[in-house]
């Protein structure tokens, strides 16, 4: 049968069949329905895309009942709810998981068979939603899979991007950066919601008269105003009926159209306040870099946190009189620095809406708030100059002054006289141009803040906010960071998730902790053979897929190396390229020694102002193109820069991996979610004791993995000491010869001085990441690697404890934690079917 085509007449013929009669008539119906009354299609010109639309609108339909009995159960009950706010939410593909979340993926899979399509063909077509760009979208994502999953009551709330960061293509080495339109041909799984729209403001004066009682009233006039409108996406749990609910914010004008510009022939005129407007959420993180950009980016953050607070104010007053008892019913959660204004815009609803005093206001927003601090580097601090404020957001500006007066006055009491306390602790940076430091005003806005891994945790309270902590020292906890067993084992490789439901029970996949039964077969060696068999078909079809995107072939028998991430300095891919370069050299200057054969595999894009990450990428690119074509390599050594890093990638890329590189210099990494998704999946850990590899290596044992380089300790020591990377360059020949190939023409391809930059960052301007100083302890761990996968049976053995020993890295018990120590929330089940 042609594909996308179906004989006329045979749609009914087709599901009244036997076979069919087993499929769910409910799916059945929808599907037929929306193929033809929601995409207009007869069976003569139905095509994939329409097969892929029609399906997942049936599970939308599927979703919508319970949805809205869910919603209406939290609001009945009066239950107390967390709101949980991020710029990102890295959602990526819904179709699959929500096959196996709504347990229909058989019916589904069966049904699209019997009329002739692949379902696996199906889900490809879904484009990835370009809702997020890293691990922090990607942590929401797994944060509101499991908050649904564990029956929360949870709403999230995000922007409504029209294009996502960026689509990466790979041009003579160099990355380029096009528009991601993922909206382009729709999105079956949003619901427009224009009933729900509110009023965003921005600039204009504040105008403040005293009143009898001698407070003050406030009024924010003459503003530029811009609305935001609700687009719903229901987030179903697993094998449960509760649905929770992601809203995104999209920005429109207040008025679409200026009939006067119009009328008088100023077309483009009479639309520019609309276009205006609505940049807003086109984009996600524009580029920063330029002053515009900086006005954008703070607009969508105020955007966001204002629309979201009137959607909790409007909701709350629905049901409730007064706003005492708001923080016994709401919690926010406030991941990273950039919901941070929704502090100073709940003080500007309570204060001058409803009238309620500043300290009453202060009281009940501090008990609402809670902040998730993802960074320890000063410049992902987000920092806002005063100026800026003056210009967009001069209320809010006036309470941040108003906040500050306060924590200094506390200050002054606990510390008399320490003005080194003072100016640390303070919400103004008091530099060359006067800044409001967003992570100050989070931490004395919140009752609780805490890192994402106990090494992360402990460096917030004693390295970057030590005053802070000392000041408030019952605030700070730690929640180390999750992934949901869902999308990343049961999802993304069903081959392995099969077997190990098949020797333990599906237990795992609503808790991991039992996914430790597995290790009981660790010595079974009919277990072992087909846990390396289905590693093997994992590799070979990867392999497929980057000969079919690069025309590279590599060798499915190779040892898979894979640094997938987004580019970034401290995420240290240059090692790793260093390492690799090392590694051909070896191979060249030995043709008659045995090598490992070695396939290094990158992946990530590159922030477009980033200069160093971006010739880095060109690097690679480089650095793949001469040594895939080098005879002398002899199938040993292949590098591989695989374009456009979305989660379907990554989908794609780890169920195959052999070796993930997690190589970050220590102290820097907050914690990291990519190396518990390649030890989930079988992948040995080579790696730093840096973010959450150091709690993998305590569950897992450090005898599992590879773990090489300087602690955090040793990082700080050795820049203390004053750090020479210079005579570690000229110490070392093996290293001089690797260093300086990036500058002797052995890989730029004749552009001459094209990697000095990257040059100079290493040798002459500090190596700020320690490249050289972690060179050789690399290098000896790689040699390490290769020893143990020429053991095969005990290379899967270790394989197997990484797999079994992954149960604390689950999402479920990080929002478990959270639900119990921070938000203070409990589940309420439904069960409405």
């Amino acid at each position: 049968m042609k594909e996308g085509f179906i004989p006329k007449n045979d749609f009914h013929s087709i599901f009244f069949s036997d076979k069919a009669e087993e499929c769910s008539k409910e799916i059945k119906s929808l599907f037929l329905n929306h193929l033809e009354y929601s995409l207009i299609k007869d069976t003569t010109t139905v095509k994939p895309w329409d097969v892929y639309y029609a399906l997942a609108l049936s599970l939308r339909d599927r979703l919508i009942e319970s949805w809205l009995r869910t919603q209406y159960e939290y609001r009945k009950q009066d239950v107390k709810k967390v709101y949980y706010l991020s710029m990102e939410f890295l959602i990526g593909r819904l179709l699959g998981n929500s096959l196996i979340n709504l347990d229909v993926y058989d019916e589904s899979y069966d049904m699209l068979k019997e009329m002739g399509y692949s379902l696996e063909d199906i889900t490809e077509l879904e484009p990835d939603m370009g809702l997020g760009n890293g691990g922090l979208g990607r942590l929401a994502a797994c944060f509101m899979d499991s908050l649904a999953t564990q029956a929360y009551p949870a709403y999230g709330y995000g922007i409504r991007y029209e294009f996502g960061i960026f689509k990466q293509l790979i041009v003579q080495g160099y990355q380029v950066e096009e528009p991601d339109n993922w909206r382009k041909k729709g999105c079956p799984w949003e619901i427009n919601r224009p009933e729900i729209s509110y009023r965003v403001r921005f600039g204009g004066k504040v105008i403040s008269e005293e009143q009898i009682d001698g407070r003050f009233n406030h009024r924010w006039v003459d503003t530029e105003d811009v609305m935001a409108v609700a687009w719903d996406i229901p987030v179903p749990g697993y094998k449960v009926d509760n649905v929770n609910n992601l809203r995104l914010w999209q920005a429109t004008a207040t008025d679409e159209f200026d009939f006067d510009y119009f009328n008088s022939g100023d077309y483009v005129k009479a639309v520019e306040k609309k276009n205006i407007s609505e940049n807003i959420s086109k984009v996600l993180y524009p580029n920063d870099n330029v002053h515009l950009g900086r006005v954008l980016r703070l607009k969508q953050e105020y955007f966001f946190v204002s629309a979201t607070l009137q959607d909790i104010f409007s909701q709350w007053k629905q049901d409730h009189d007064s706003f005492s008892e708001l923080p016994d019913k709401v919690a926010i959660q406030l991941n990273d620095t950039h919901p941070a204004l929704a502090i100073p815009e709940m003080l500007r609803i309570l204060i001058d809406e409803e009238r309620l005093s500043f300290e009453a206001a202060w009281e009940i927003t501090r008990r609402c708030y809670s902040y998730t601090n993802h960074t320890i580097l000063p410049e992902a601090l987000e920092k806002w100059s005063v100026s800026l404020f003056e210009e967009l957001l001069p209320r809010h500006l006036m309470l941040i002054y108003q906040i500050n007066n306060l924590v200094l006055a506390e200050v002054t009491r606990l510390y008399p006289g320490n003005i080194i306390k003072m100016r640390n602790v303070s919400i103004i940076e008091e530099s060359r141009e006067k800044a409001l430091r967003m992570a100050q005003l989070a931490i004395h806005g919140s009752h609780t803040v805490n890192g994402v891994a106990e090494l992360h945790s402990r460096i917030i309270r004693e390295r970057i906010f030590p005053d802070l902590y000392e000041m408030y020292p019952d605030k700070f906890q730690n929640k180390t960071n999750g992934i949901t067993p869902r999308l990343w084992l049961h999802t993304c490789n069903p081959l392995l998730a099969s077997l190990i439901s098949e020797h333990i029970g599906n237990s795992w996949v609503r808790n991991l902790e039992f996914i430790k039964g597995i290790e009981n077969y660790i010595d079974d060696a009919d277990f072992r053979s087909t846990f390396f068999e289905i590693k093997q078909i994992n590799k070979k079809a990867l392999s497929k897929y980057i000969y079919r995107e690069t025309g590279i072939r590599i060798n499915a028998n190779s040892l898979f190396d894979v640094q997938i991430k987004r580019l970034h300095e401290y995420k240290r891919q240059l090692l790793n390229v260093l390492g690799t370069i090392a590694r051909y050299y070896r191979i060249k200057d030995n043709p008659n020694q045995d090598f490992v054969p070695r396939t290094v595999i990158f992946a990530g894009k590159a922030a477009p102002g980033y200069f160093l990450a971006k010739r880095l990428i060109k690097l690679i690119n480089n650095l793949g193109e001469v040594i895939n074509k080098d005879p002398a390599v002899r199938n040993l050594l292949k590098v591989v820069f695989l374009p456009n890093y979305t989660v379907s990638l990554a989908e794609k890329i780890i169920p195959a991996a052999d070796l993930s590189e997690q190589i970050s210099t220590a102290g820097y990494e907050a914690s990291g979610t990519g190396n518990m998704k390649f030890a989930l999946n079988g992948a040995l850990t080579l790696g730093t004791l840096d973010g959450a590899n150091v709690e993998m290596a305590e569950e897992i044992g450090a005898e599992n993995m590879f773990i090489f380089g300087l602690t955090t300790q040793e990082v700080l020591d050795l820049k203390s000491n004053g750090y020479n990377p210079r005579s570690i360059y000229e110490s070392d020949a093996e290293l001089k010869r690797v260093v300086d190939s990036l500058i002797d023409g052995s890989f730029d391809d004749g552009e001459k001085d094209v990697f000095l930059p990257i040059w100079k960052s290493l040798v002459e301007e500090g190596d700020t990441y320690c490249h050289l100083a972690d060179f050789r302890a690399f290098l000896n761990a790689s040699i390490e690697v290769d020893k143990l996968y020429l053991q095969r049976e005990e290379w899967v053995k270790k394989a197997i404890i990484n797999i079994a020993r992954m149960g604390k890295f689950s999402a479920d018990r990080a929002i478990y934690e959270y639900a119990q120590d921070i938000w203070h929330i409990e589940p309420l089940i439904l069960e409405l079917h």
